[in-house]
C-alpha cells in the first residue's frame, strides 16, 4: 500500500513520491530542454511563478492591456483566424490559377510568394536573373504581370499579403494600379505588405539599398498609406526569416521586436504621429516544433510590445498597443526524408500558433523540402487548418492554456531573456547600429551552429533524419519548367516595345531627381508603374542617390 500522507509542498513530494519513483524506475536519459535549449523542469507549480507574480499585471483579460491572453475579448469564438496560404510560382497566370483554386477550397486570404529576381528588385531579363525566373515564386516585372496575377480576383473582396521587402514599395504601387483598373478605391483595399527591410540585413539577405535610405522609403510608405490606404498594414515585422536563419525562439522574438522599435522610432523622427501609424503595423512569427516554447513566445510578444508602445513611445490609442500577427509553420523544420512526417509537424506547429493567439496562419505543405508545393500538398495543408478550426475544440474558449504553471513560467522566462537582448541592442544605439556592427547576425549564426551540432551529435532528435531512418518513397513534385522563363522574357520584351518609352523615362527621371529631397517617393513610383516601368527600372532609379548595400561578413 502507498503512503496515505498527502504532500503539501513540492519539497515533500520530491522527498517521498518522486524519490521512490526515481529509485525504482528512473527517468529517460535525454536532454529535457526546448528546441532552443531552454531547460525544462520536471514539474511546475505556483512556486515557479515567484511570490510577487500578479495575474492582473502579467495576464489581465483578453482584449485588454497587456494582451497576454489575446488582443480580442472573444478571440476565435468571435472570428476564426484568416487562413492565408502562401502561393506563387512560375508565371503570373499560373499563380492566378493557384489563387483561384485556394479560394475555391476555403481559403479566405491571399498571400503572394515572389521569385528571387523580383525579391532582389531585378527584372527577368537581368543577367543575374537567369535560371531563377519563376522558380521559387511568381515572376513580376511590370504592371502587366500584376494585372495577370489578379485577373478575375476582385481586390475589394479579398485581403492580400505580399511577402516582399527591398522593392516592396514598387510592388505595392503596382497593386494600387491594378485596383485603379478594377475600379476599386484605395480606401477599400485591405492587406499587408511585408516591407521589413531590417530583417533582410539580419537574416534573409535580400536587399538593394543600405539600411538608412531604405528606412526613408518605409516611412514614405507609412505616410502615404495613412492618408490614402487606411486599411493597409504597411509593415509585417518578420521574425519568421530570423528563425529560418537558425535563431532561437528568444532571438526571434527579441530581434523582431527590436526591428519594430526601430520602425516606430523612424516614423516618429519622420514627423508622423505614433497613434496614426502604429495601429497599421503587424508582425509575422515562425511556429517551430517545440509546442510550449512557441506558445510562450507568442504570448510574451504581445506583453512586451504593449508595454513598449505605451511606456517607451507614449502611445495613447489601445490599438497602438496591440501586437497583431500572422504565423507560418516552420519551413526549416521540414525534411526531405520521409516527407509525410511533415504533415504531423505542421499540425503541431499550427496548433501552437492557434493556442498562441494568431490572427492569420499559413500551414506549410509536406513536400516543400523537395519543391514548390503540389496541389495535393497544398490541400492537405489547408485542411489541417480547417480541422483545427472546426473539429479540435480549441476555438471554444479564449487562451485555454492561460494560468498553466508551465506556460506562465515559460512565458516569463522568454520575456525576460528577450528583454535582455533588447537592452543590449539599445546599448549599441538601436537596431540599425546593431546591424551595422553585425551583432544580431553573429548571435543567429552562433545559435544555428550550436543547434546543428546538437542534431549531428544526436542530442536533438529529428525523426527520420538522425533517428528512425528508413527508405521512403517520395511524392510527385511540382516542377517549374524553363519554358516559363522563356515566355516571361518574350512578354517583357514585347511590353518594352509597346509602352510609351518617353513617358517611362520621364517618370524615372522625376523619381531619380526627388530621391535627394524630402518629397514622398510613393506617388512618383505609382506614376512610373502606371506607365509600365518595371521593378528593376524603378528600383534602379534610386541607386545613384541611395547606393547599393554590401554586406560585411560576420564570423
Amino acid at each position: 500500500m502507498g503512503d496515505a500522507k498527502k504532500n503539501t509542498t513540492r519539497t515533500d513530494w520530491e522527498a517521498s513520491t518522486l524519490k521512490r519513483s526515481l529509485e525504482s524506475k528512473g527517468e529517460r536519459d535525454v536532454d529535457f530542454s526546448t528546441v532552443s535549449s531552454l531547460p525544462i523542469e520536471r514539474l511546475y507549480t505556483s512556486e515557479d511563478l515567484g511570490p510577487d507574480w500578479d495575474a492582473a499585471e502579467k495576464l489581465g483579460y483578453p482584449g485588454e492591456y497587456p494582451y497576454t491572453r489575446g488582443i480580442h475579448p472573444t478571440m476565435y469564438r468571435g472570428r476564426l483566424w484568416t487562413m492565408r496560404q502562401f502561393a506563387g510560382f512560375g508565371s503570373a497566370s499560373q499563380t492566378n490559377e493557384r489563387f483561384k483554386y485556394l479560394l475555391d477550397h476555403g481559403q479566405n486570404g491571399l498571400s503572394v510568394a515572389f521569385d528571387l529576381p523580383t525579391l532582389m528588385g531585378r527584372d527577368s531579363d537581368d543577367e543575374m536573373s537567369r535560371g531563377e525566373v519563376g522558380k521559387e515564386g511568381v515572376a513580376i516585372d511590370s504592371l502587366a504581370d500584376m494585372e495577370r496575377l489578379f485577373d478575375g480576383i476582385p481586390l475589394d473582396r479579398v485581403t492580400t499579403s505580399m511577402t516582399i521587402n527591398a522593392p516592396a514599395a514598387v510592388i505595392f504601387a503596382m497593386y494600387l494600379a491594378v485596383a485603379e483598373k478594377q475600379g476599386v478605391s484605395f480606401e477599400q483595399l485591405g492587406g499587408t505588405l511585408q516591407n521589413d527591410i531590417l530583417k533582410e540585413y539580419i537574416a534573409q539577405k535580400e536587399w538593394i539599398y543600405p539600411p538608412r535610405p531604405s528606412m526613408r522609403i518605409i516611412t514614405d510608405l507609412m505616410a502615404f498609406c495613412m492618408r490614402h490606404v487606411p486599411k493597409w498594414n504597411t509593415i509585417s515585422i518578420s521574425g519568421y526569416h530570423i528563425r529560418e536563419a537558425g535563431s532561437t525562439a528568444v532571438q526571434e522574438l527579441a530581434f523582431t521586436l527590436a526591428d519594430g522599435i526601430g520602425y516606430v522610432q523612424a516614423g516618429i523622427e519622420a514627423g508622423l504621429d505614433v497613434d496614426a501609424f502604429a495601429p497599421r503595423l503587424s508582425f509575422f512569427f515562425n511556429s517551430h516544433n517545440d509546442f510550449f516554447e512557441e506558445i510562450a513566445k507568442l504570448r510574451a510578444a504581445r506583453r512586451i510590445w504593449s508595454r513598449v508602445m505605451r511606456e517607451r513611445f507614449a502611445a495613447k490609442n489601445p490599438r497602438s498597443w496591440m501586437l497583431r500577427f500572422h504565423t507560418q509553420t516552420a519551413g526549416c523544420s521540414l525534411t526531405a526524408q520521409q516527407p509525410y512526417n511533415n504533415i504531423v509537424r505542421v499540425a503541431i506547429q499550427a496548433l501552437a500558433g492557434v493556442l498562441g493567439g494568431t490572427q492569420s496562419l499559413h500551414t506549410d505543405s509536406f513536400d516543400e523540402a523537395l519543391s514548390l508545393p503540389s496541389s495535393e500538398a497544398v490541400t492537405v495543408a489547408l485542411r489541417t487548418q480547417q480541422i483545427l478550426a472546426e473539429e479540435s475544440g480549441v476555438t471554444n474558449t479564449v487562451d485555454p492554456l492561460g494560468g498553466s504553471y508551465f506556460v506562465e513560467a515559460l512565458t516569463d522566462r522568454v520575456e525576460r531573456d528577450a528583454l535582455a537582448y533588447i537592452d543590449r541592442i539599445d546599448e549599441l544605439g538601436g537596431i540599425i547600429p546593431a546591424i551595422e556592427t553585425g551583432f544580431p547576425q553573429k548571435e543567429i549564426a552562433d545559435a544555428s551552429y550550436r543547434y546543428q551540432r546538437q542534431v549531428d551529435g544526436n542530442e536533438k532528435t529529428i525523426v527520420g533524419v538522425n533517428r528512425y531512418e528508413m527508405e521512403a518513397g517520395r511524392p510527385d513534385i511540382l516542377k517549374v519548367e524553363d519554358a516559363v522563363e522563356h515566355a516571361q522574357l518574350e512578354q517583357l520584351a514585347e511590353l518594352k516595345q509597346k509602352r510609351d518609352e518617353a513617358k517611362v523615362q520621364e517618370c524615372l527621371a522625376a523619381l531619380r531627381s526627388k530621391a535627394a529631397t524630402d518629397e514622398n517617393l510613393i506617388p512618383l513610383m505609382l506614376e512610373a508603374v502606371r506607365e509600365y516601368a518595371t521593378v528593376g527600372e524603378v528600383s534602379g532609379a534610386l541607386v545613384p542617390e541611395f547606393g547599393r548595400y554590401q554586406e560585411t561578413s560576420v564570423l
